[in-house]
C-alpha cells in the first residue's frame, strides 16, 4: 500500500506547489512559472538518485526505444497541458473547463484501457466516477454555462494530462528497475527534457523572464522544492498502481488547498464545497479499497 503513502505525499505537496505558482504568476510569465518548477528540481532529482543507489545496490538504466518515447511523450504532453490550462484561463466560463481539465482521473481510466490494456476493479470505476463528479462540482460546474470550445479544451487539457501520467507509468514499467529507482530515473529524463524546452523557449523568446525568476528566487526555489517532492510523490506512486486510481486519490490535494486558502492566504471556504468534499473522501476510499 505504498502507493497510497506516495500519492497523500504528492497532494501535499501539489497543493502548496500551486499556491506558490499563483504568487509567482503576478509578476513572472507564465512560462517562466512553469520553468520555476523545474530548476531546483532537476539537481535535487539527481542527489536523489544517487541517494538511492547508495542505499540499496541497482543496476543502472539501459536505454531503449520505448523508454525514449515514453519518455519524450510524457516531457511534450505536460507542456501541452500546461498550455491548453493557460487558454482555459482567458475563457469566460473557466471554472466549467477547469473542472473538466481535472476529469485526467477519469480520462486515465480511459486511454490506459484503450491504449495500454489496464483494466479497473467494479469499485475503482465507481470511485473514478464519483471523484470527476466531485471535481466538477468544486469548480461550480453549471449546465446554463457550457460552450463548446471550453469544453473541448478542458476535455483535451484532462487528456494531455492523463497521457502524461500513462507514459510516466509506462516509462517505470520498462525500465525493468526496483520502483524507487524507476521511478526516480524517469522523473530526472522528464525533468530535463522539459528544463531543456523551456530554457531554449524562454531565451529566445522572453530573455527578460530570467531576470523576473531571479528578482523572485527564494519565490521560484520554494516552487521548485515542492515541485520536486511532489514529483517524487506521484512518479513514485504510478510506478505501483493504476494511474486512475493514484489521479482519483491524488484529488484529496482539495483538502490541503483549502487548509492552505483558510490558514495561509485568509481566503474563507464556501459552505456548498461540502458536498464535493464528501464525495472526494467516497472516492478516495474506493479506490482505496480496490
Amino acid at each position: 500500500m505504498a502507493w497510497i503513502a506516495f500519492t497523500i505525499l504528492a497532494a501535499f505537496s501539489q497543493a502548496w506547489r500551486n499556491a506558490l505558482q499563483s504568487q509567482l504568476s503576478q509578476t513572472v510569465s507564465i512560462a517562466g512559472v512553469t520553468l520555476a518548477r523545474f530548476l531546483l528540481a532537476v539537481p535535487l532529482a539527481l542527489m536523489y538518485l544517487l541517494c538511492l543507489y547508495q542505499f540499496q545496490n541497482a543496476p543502472l538504466l539501459t536505454f531503449s526505444n520505448s523508454l525514449i518515447g515514453y519518455i519524450a511523450s510524457a516531457s511534450v504532453m505536460q507542456i501541452i497541458a500546461t498550455g491548453l490550462m493557460v487558454l482555459l484561463f482567458k475563457q469566460n466560463n473557466y471554472a466549467v473547463g477547469a473542472g473538466l481539465a481535472k476529469s485526467e482521473a477519469l480520462m486515465a481510466a480511459i486511454l490506459g484501457m484503450l491504449l495500454f490494456g489496464s483494466t479497473l476493479s467494479l469499485i475503482g470505476w465507481l470511485g473514478v466516477a464519483i471523484g470527476a463528479i466531485a471535481v466538477l462540482l468544486l469548480s461550480g460546474f453549471n449546465l446554463k454555462q457550457i460552450q463548446a470550445k471550453t469544453v473541448l479544451l478542458g476535455l483535451t487539457c484532462g487528456s494531455a494530462f492523463a497521457l502524461t501520467s500513462l507514459s510516466v507509468r509506462e516509462a517505470s514499467l520498462v525500465t525493468g528497475l526496483p520502483f524507487l529507482h524507476s521511478a526516480a530515473w524517469v522523473l530526472l529524463l522528464v525533468l530535463c527534457t522539459q528544463t531543456i524546452i523551456l530554457s531554449l523557449y524562454i531565451t529566445l523568446k522572453e530573455a527578460h523572464t530570467w531576470q523576473a525568476l531571479w528578482q523572485k528566487r527564494n519565490l521560484t526555489c520554494a516552487t521548485s522544492l515542492t515541485s520536486f517532492i511532489g514529483s517524487v510523490g506521484w512518479f513514485s506512486a504510478m510506478s505501483l498502481q493504476h494511474v486512475a486510481y493514484v489521479k482519483t486519490l491524488g484529488q484529496i490535494e482539495v483538502f490541503f488547498t483549502m487548509l492552505i486558502a483558510i490558514f495561509w492566504l485568509k481566503q474563507p471556504v464556501k459552505a456548498s464545497d461540502n458536498l464535493g468534499l464528501a464525495l472526494i473522501g467516497i472516492a478516495a476510499a474506493l479506490v482505496m479499497l480496490s
